[in-house]
């Protein structure tokens, strides 16, 4: 079998699998008592020059236009206002003795966000145009990450990253509104990458349509494959999302 067919042999394969996620998380969801649905979402608007002059206490742990100031916290500069806004909303309406948003700082600072905040907040920060990636991170790499990111690994039930994220890591372009809340992950910090997958391993958090998708994903990735496909994630020169 040449290296072409075989590669969209197994994209086809993890294209497949990654539907099974989808259904299965509809099943879910469908019996769940809280949750955010986030597949019909509306786009956020907000007021990118009002979030600069709100920011001011984020940047002490994300740092100047969005970058972060220590790997454990997130990139966001030019993410995803959609997916911003919705994590922000995840951690205002969170149960203060929630397992995942318990432990978290965001959890308190979020509560006395209102949504115009976190509407002008998101727009901010997706604005900011990311810096470059770090040169120690590129030198971490592996093929395997960007294999498993790519095409997955139907023989251990593994999707392709590339189906919500897009096959650069950019987010994915595309009119249905259920790809929207989903992150660009280019050149996002391995440690932060490594400890989100963790917590879904874990089944944390699990009170949005997306958590009970990358909870069923990240059950297939073992240590090894997380810690893999967040090194090729960070080599990446981080861009503004689709």
């Amino acid at each position: 079998m040449t290296k072409s067919i075989r590669m969209f042999v197994l994209t086809t394969s993890g294209v497949a699998l990654l539907t099974v996620a989808f259904s299965m998380a509809a099943i879910a969801i469908s019996t769940a008592q809280r949750y955010t649905d986030l597949r019909r979402i509306e786009p956020i608007h907000g007021d990118a020059a009002a979030g600069a002059q709100k920011a001011t206490l984020c940047l002490s742990c994300h740092g100047a236009n969005g970058v972060s100031v220590a790997p454990t916290f997130p990139r966001l500069a030019g993410q995803r206002a959609d997916y911003l806004y919705h994590r922000l909303v995840s951690f205002k309406q969170a149960d203060s003795k929630d397992p995942y948003y318990s432990k978290s700082a965001m959890t308190a600072l979020a509560a006395h966000l209102s949504d115009n905040d976190m509407r002008d907040l998101a727009s901010y920060f997706a604005t900011r145009i990311p810096q470059a990636t770090d040169v120690a991170a590129a030198a971490t790499a592996s093929g395997r990450g960007e294999f498993l990111y790519r095409s997955g690994d139907p023989e251990h039930g593994v999707p392709p990253c590339q189906g919500c994220h897009g096959a650069d890591a950019e987010g994915v372009n595309a009119p249905a509104a259920q790809y929207a809340a989903y992150p660009a992950l280019r050149g996002q910090y391995g440690p932060y990458v490594i400890a989100r997958l963790t917590s879904f391993r874990q089944g944390l958090p699990h009170d949005s349509s997306n958590d009970f998708v990358m909870s069923g994903v990240a059950r297939t990735l073992d240590d090894d494959s997380i810690q893999a496909i967040a090194a090729w994630l960070a080599s990446l020169a981080p861009t503004k999302s689709l």
